[in-house]
């Protein structure tokens, strides 16, 4: 953006390394800004190739799903703003620079510029029917880095722009869903919400005869919820349990990056890069394959199913994409199982069914994490 070239060009779109956007992305997405003068992004949905790969790809889909098929399209729809997902977006340069431009204040530029941009009187358009392709996390390791980011980042962004917000010129409403919907709900109340329920909470009371939580608190609340987060990706009904348990699990991480970010602990700047397999250019490798007569055969064919991209030639493709190593350990989550599954042991000698069954699927599931067989284990 530094460049003298830009100078002569009115839009730029931004497209991190994994994404590959269709031939005719610019005609879908340009024609919106065409009359509408106080229009600074257009966002488009993101597509993954990989989301049948393993049970990670899939829990993580769901929540995907959930974000653009709700989350980003109802604000775009009711509000004209939504948080800018850092890729596979059209912005108007003028916006970007009247916002203040692109800074670095925070692990989360993304969100950082769309704010202060809404802020500055600047709409927003999510196009739900245009895709773009891109590649999912296949690894725990690599995904609880990129969560940690995504959730410390915006409480680091929540201090820093509060009371720029309270004093801007957008009415209370927007004002109002900035606050409460856009940084504490999902951000800070789930999180705290769920960790603190389930994995603390709930526990004690198996092991304290005074303490009772109902039924409702334990299983109708989270059901509910789960059921919400999953409608939009009809096809992942089967997981909707696996999605409830691993989603508490993940509040550990979720809450510990929450605490980071909010009280600006070092964790909180750490800016880690999310480790993917390459797997969303493999119609690259694949043309590149087929020009390469002189190519030594490899070992061995690593073909997983790339859910969108409907390339059959990916079963001839012999590159070896990953390399095994062992487990990782995660002492947080193999305590926290621990915990859970002697809460539930508790429970049973104390005949309270519903308590038992949540407490010893939600330790295995714990037990699982930490002993990271969730993804791939890839160096």
């Amino acid at each position: 953006m530094g460049c003298d070239y830009v100078k002569d060009y009115e839009f730029v779109a931004i497209f991190d390394a994994d994404f590959q956007p269709g031939p005719d992305f610019l005609k879908k997405t340009i024609p919106h800004f065409k009359g509408n003068e106080d229009l600074a992004l257009v966002q488009t949905r993101w597509s993954f190739v990989n989301k049948d790969e393993n049970l990670l790809t899939r829990l993580q889909n769901i929540n995907l799903s959930f974000h653009f098929e709700v989350e980003q399209q109802v604000n775009g729809i009711f509000i004209n703003f939504f948080g800018f997902n850092g890729t596979a977006g059209v912005w108007r340069i003028k916006a970007l620079e009247e916002s203040g431009g692109w800074l670095e204040r925070t692990t989360v530029e993304d969100m950082d510029i769309a704010v202060r941009a809404h802020l500055c009187g600047w709409k927003f358009i999510y196009l739900n029917d245009v895709k773009c392709l891109c590649e999912l996390p296949e690894s725990y390791g690599a995904y609880i880095k990129q969560q940690h980011r995504w959730h410390s980042g915006p409480m680091q962004l929540f201090r820093l722009c509060f009371v720029d917000i309270l004093r801007s010129k957008i009415s209370v409403a927007k004002k109002a869903n900035l606050i409460f919907l856009f940084f504490l709900l999902r951000k800070l109340i789930l999180p705290f919400y769920s960790f603190t329920l389930f994995c603390i909470i709930l526990p004690l009371t198996m092991f304290l005869p005074e303490a009772h939580l109902p039924a409702w608190v334990v299983c109708y609340v989270p059901g509910v919820m789960s059921i919400l987060n999953i409608i939009p990706a009809p096809r992942s009904v089967p997981f909707i349990v696996p999605y409830l348990l691993f989603e508490n699990t993940m509040s550990v991480t979720k809450f510990n990056a929450m605490i980071s970010g909010l009280f600006r602990l070092t964790s909180s700047y750490e800016w880690v890069v999310t480790k993917k397999l390459g797997r969303s250019s493999e119609a690259d490798l694949i043309a590149y394959e087929k020009e390469s007569e002189t190519q030594a055969e490899t070992t061995s064919l690593i073909y997983k199913s790339s859910s969108e991209s409907g390339l059959a030639d990916l079963t001839k493709l012999e590159i070896t994409k990953k390399s095994k190593k062992k487990n990782r350990l995660y002492k947080k989550e193999l305590a926290l199982a621990f915990i859970l599954l002697a809460a539930s042991a508790r429970s049973l000698l104390s005949a309270q069914g519903i308590h038992f069954y949540f407490l010893l699927f939600q330790g295995i599931t714990f037990l699982v994490v930490g002993l990271d067989l969730i993804g791939e284990q890839v160096s």
